[in-house]
């Protein structure tokens, strides 16, 4: 039997979980929103992760097919957004049933004409959601099941009756939470087989579609070799899909981390500091980094590692979430956009505006007023993102500076706008150094979470020297 190791970064904003197997490889990544109930949003990202290892032990199956013949890579593509598809319905069928429920406890005089307005916002957004994930491949885009309903139900909420609008809004409000807070678990293969008959039905109604698209198209290419040999695809899926749906994905050690991590249910020598867990993945994949920038969702952490990955120094602001992601979402529902919005708009600005208070509430007063003052959203959104970098740029300087290689970790590193002010205020005050932002970012802690539980080794932050010392020499 394989041992794996799992790392969780129970986050306030986001909570991740990483699967690594005994060479540091990972195998599996997690992600969920973190709602009320931690316990359930570790439990949901420790979840995903495990899916997702076996769909990397099935894709290492096909290795050579993917690597070799288009359409195989292209089905596996399409198979796993297929597979969320068919993960966010179960959850999907269940927030139609509280949200008519809802409803139905209403002592509202209209309440038959809001019954009526929500089945129609129902009908409208099932199959538009259904086709995004099928064919738009939705389920990349790192949104999570709140934010996709939630965006789509309010666009519609806004077309209906004004009268509709109040009661339909606090039904949602009131009926995504308990949704979001149940512990669904899905069967693999179950779901895999659901998944394949989905996309059997996809192919063949290409299949039976005139083509209208140049051939020469790159992604039409992949598409027209699929249609034309996922049964040969498919025969040699099932081949594996029972070996690997019935494989234990063994967990050997664990180590929980992040903001909520004394919250984890795990023995409390499982549990590791976040500066600790960050420093270390990152060294991982950027193995001359010698400088590290967190900035996660509740606080920002500049640090200070050596040839090993361990943390030589440290500075933090742990009084208030401004210049964080909180604050970023703060933000974001200010100006009544999605977090995902910010970025792209805030590159668009023509200048950045400046932003005189680093409170989240004040900042908050002082872009409405600047709204009624006349400027331009954009350039706002830009002093904003250009605020949280200063602030962030402080923390590295008491830190020590930037030395050999910098890294940027945590959620906000998706953020097209902090990453621009981030690579050009590290330049104006360093010089040309090599800056390291990975697909993986955001997972950085809860990498560095699975190496600590597969080396099992026990590691303090520098105010705690001697025992670091004597841990290192035990290493």
């Amino acid at each position: 039997m394989k041992n794996y190791f799992l790392g969780i970064d129970l986050g306030s904003t986001t909570s991740k979980a990483v699967i690594i197997n005994n060479k540091d490889e990972i195998i599996g990544r997690g992600i969920t929103n973190t709602r009320a109930n931690y316990k359930v949003a570790a439990d949901i990202a420790r979840e995903e992760a495990i899916y997702d290892a076996r769909f990397t032990l099935l894709s290492n199956k096909l290795k050579d097919e993917i690597e070799s013949k288009p359409e195989f890579k292209k089905y596996m593509e399409d198979i796993r957004s297929v597979f969320q598809y068919r993960q966010f319905k179960r959850r999907m069928d269940s927030l139609e049933k509280k949200l008519k429920e809802t409803v139905q406890d209403y002592s509202y005089d209209n309440k038959s004409a809001i019954a009526d307005a929500l089945n129609s916002i129902i009908e409208i957004i099932r199959p538009h959601i259904k086709n995004e994930f099928i064919n738009k491949n939705l389920g990349s885009k790192n949104q999570f099941f709140r934010d996709i309903v939630s965006e789509r139900y309010n666009a519609e909420v806004e077309k209906a009756d004004r009268t509709l609008y109040e009661p339909l809004m606090l039904a949602f409000d009131k009926s995504i939470t308990p949704v979001e807070n149940e512990m669904v678990q899905f069967n693999f293969k179950e779901l895999i087989h659901e998944s394949m008959k989905t996309l059997e039905d996809k192919y063949q109604g290409l299949i039976d579609e005139p083509q209208e698209h140049n051939e020469e198209d790159w992604y039409y290419a992949e598409l027209n070799a699929v249609k034309n040999n996922y049964k040969n695809v498919e025969t040699s899926l099932r081949e594996h899909i029972d070996s690997i749906a019935d494989q234990e994905i063994h967990i050997a050690n664990m180590v929980g981390t992040g903001y909520g991590r004394a919250l984890l249910p795990f023995p409390e020598d499982c549990i590791k500091s976040e500066i600790l867990c960050h420093a270390f993945g990152a060294h991982a994949v950027f193995p001359n980094t010698r400088t590290v920038l967190d900035i996660g969702g509740q606080d920002t952490k500049a640090i200070q590692v050596d040839s090993r990955g361990l943390v030589t120094s440290f500075h933090m602001n742990d009084r208030c979430a401004a210049g964080c992601g909180r604050y970023l979402g703060y933000i974001a529902d200010e100006f009544g956009i999605s977090l995902n919005e910010l970025g792209p708009e805030a590159m668009s600005a023509d200048k950045e505006t400046t932003i005189c208070s680093t409170c989240t509430v004040f900042a908050g007063a002082e872009v409405k007023e600047l709204l009624h003052n006349g400027e331009k959203r954009p350039n706002i959104l830009a002093g904003l993102h250009k605020a949280i970098v200063q602030r962030a740029m402080s923390l590295i300087a008491r830190s020590g500076g930037v030395r050999e290689e910098f890294t940027f970790t945590g959620g906000v590193a998706r953020n097209q706008a902090v990453l621009k002010y981030v690579k050009q205020m590290v330049t104006d005050s360093y010089g040309e150094i090599t800056m390291n932002i990975h697909s993986d970012s955001i997972f950085m802690g809860a990498l560095g979470g699975a190496m600590f539980a597969r080396r099992n080794i026990e590691i303090e932050l520098p105010s705690k020297k001697m025992k670091t010392k004597k841990a290192i020499n035990h290493e």
